[in-house]
């Protein structure tokens, strides 16, 4: 019998059912359709493609890619770096406070499903703020201890993150379940780019530019009455 559950092990740690909080985020993507700039599915496929491009691909999935190799060695102190620097360039506060809290819920759950000690070490790091705990870089170290390839953990972050921006836009109105599916299938070539593009870079020439972005995330962040987190 093949004991290999790794695909059932994707399907669960990408499945909105997985306890993240990721659904509780728009990413910016409320400012923008209160503002009226982003407003059909075309608009929400290239806000997700900007994103993927300038700060997912070679910030975050980087910093998870290093994560990754250094829990596969048993480096804490490489994980800890990874965290470091990829907090380091969360430049607006709601959203690095957001990645934090993905990052700790992912890795609460982890660990009462997977008894393992690098593991238990990250958490005590983070629990003695010694380091913030990033989505991207719990992902990668949870996704190595739990039988994950590199490429499948990576796959999983970055459409996890198109999965949370779509279903935000489909709760806010401007698309309706077909077209979310389309925006996600059609997606799936660029995500694949992206990472093929990153996947083997240092996490010292990790880099992300999206000025524009970020104002829209620190307008969400001032705003008085909103539905999601950022």
């Amino acid at each position: 019998m093949n004991t290999d559950q790794s695909n059932l092990t994707l399907m669960q740690l990408s499945d909105s059912f997985f306890p993240s909080g990721l659904y509780t985020m728009s990413n910016g993507l409320e400012t923008l359709f209160d503002e009226k700039r982003v407003l059909s599915e075309g608009d929400v496929y290239d806000f997700l493609a900007v994103i993927l491009e300038q700060q997912l691909g070679p910030a975050d999935s980087v910093a998870l890619s290093n994560a990754f190799d250094f829990a596969k060695d048993g480096n804490i102190s490489g994980i800890l770096q990874c965290d470091d620097i990829l907090h380091s360039m969360k430049l607006v506060e709601e959203s690095r406070n957001a990645t934090c809290r993905a990052g700790s819920q992912m890795l609460k759950c982890i660990l009462q499903i997977c008894s393992n000690d690098l593991l238990e070490s990250f958490s005590e790091k983070i629990s003695n703020n010694e380091s913030p705990g990033t989505h991207a870089v719990v992902a990668g170290v949870c996704s190595f201890v739990m039988g994950l390839k590199k490429e499948q953990a990576i796959q999983m972050m970055l459409y996890g993150f198109c999965v949370s921006v779509t279903g935000a836009a489909l709760r806010l109105g401007m698309i309706d379940h077909i077209q979310s599916q389309k925006i996600l299938h059609q997606i799936k070539p660029k995500i694949q780019t992206i990472l093929e593009k990153h996947e083997d870079k240092k996490i010292q020439n990790c880099w992300q530019f999206s000025p524009n972005y970020d104002l829209t995330q620190m307008t969400h962040e001032k705003k008085f009455s909103k539905m999601f987190i950022t």
